[in-house]
């Protein structure tokens, strides 16, 4: 069976900047107490007009012209978010509208965090099969729509962002490239440490003035539980997916990781022995876009010319579910 390798990369960031000086103006903050907790300076914002299905559009067409592909010689849409622009149907179905593409097949996953690691997982399954030969893999979330503004909130809206980025997966015989393995897991009794409470389908109504006046609506995160979890988490995973690979730590071009907080980042660089130029970041000006850190980042470090063909590359996530997970490939 053919491997599956990465085509092409692009993403889109919102044009509003949103400054931790900014959130200080909101509620009971400061530049200080957020850089010292997460890393973020800064992070992007949408205005009103702007959805998530016009991000993942521009995102795209941006992965498409690198791949040197057009929108109809994608076969099939992986879609991840947690924050899609309606209750139902899924996202996938409008970036296919929106692209012009006739009836393929488009697939949302919620698996928040980790949600990229896992349409990935999908899409590459796909490829390998021959079920499909040009797969569409998106991450996108718009998260400042979902929270807290006031200080009562300011523990996750510091922390969380929007943007979309693509990517483009295809077939490979080339035995020195492609995806080489993953390693997934979920771990439900922790679900409500982060989560989105309201609405849901256990609710009649499904929203009403009762859930939106106790907060359900909000995103909900108990900050601590999550960092100690993703600390051990990723890095087993990180480890566990490198041994199925039959690759080691030693060969690791660059490891990508969930963009969740840049502590997380730096505890996760310290175990695993790396040097700065093995890890990437881009939290402090973009925050945690959930299921579009990962993408966004690689799309970065690709056009930063920072992977050549053959390079090992790692992606790791962790978060809400919980759920979390590694995709080992050569570049």
């Amino acid at each position: 069976m053919p491997r599956s390798i990465i085509l092409g990369t692009g993403s889109y960031l919102p044009d509003r900047v949103v400054t931790n000086d900014d959130l200080s103006s909101m509620m009971d903050t400061s530049d200080e107490w957020i850089r010292q907790r997460t890393g973020i300076q800064s992070r992007h914002w949408v205005t009103p007009g702007t959805t998530q299905t016009s991000m993942a559009l521009e995102a795209t067409r941006r992965a498409l012209e690198m791949a040197k592909l057009e929108a109809k010689e994608i076969d099939a849409i992986v879609y991840a978010t947690s924050t899609p622009d309606h209750f139902a149907p899924g996202n996938g179905v409008y970036l296919q509208e929106a692209l012009g593409i006739d009836t393929i097949p488009a697939m949302d996953i919620r698996n928040q965090c980790s949600g990229y690691i896992f349409a990935l997982s999908v899409a590459d399954a796909w490829i390998q099969t021959g079920l499909y030969k040009h797969v569409l893999v998106v991450g996108a979330e718009i998260q400042s729509t979902s929270m807290d503004l006031s200080t009562a909130g300011r523990n996750v809206s510091v922390i969380f962002a929007d943007g979309a980025a693509a990517t483009i997966l295809g077939p490979t015989d080339d035995p020195k490239r492609g995806i080489r393995s993953f390693d997934l897991h979920s771990e439900g009794k922790h679900a409500e440490l982060l989560w989105v409470d309201a609405p849901g389908s256990m609710y009649h109504p499904r929203i009403s003035k009762e859930l939106i006046d106790r907060g359900q609506h909000w995103l909900q995160m108990d900050g601590k539980e999550v960092f100690k979890h993703a600390v051990t988490r990723m890095p087993e995973s990180v480890m566990a997916a490198l041994g199925k690979a039959g690759e080691s730590l030693a060969e690791m071009k660059l490891l990508v990781p969930h963009q969740a907080n840049l502590r997380i980042s730096e505890m996760i660089q310290k175990r695993l022995e790396l040097r700065d130029d093995q890890v990437v970041n881009n939290i402090m000006t973009c925050g945690n876009t959930t299921a579009a850190t990962i993408p966004l980042a690689l799309d970065g470090a690709v056009r930063e010319g920072r992977l050549r063909p053959g390079d090992l590359v790692v992606f790791t996530a962790f978060g809400s579910g919980f759920a979390w997970g590694s995709a080992v490939l050569r570049w």
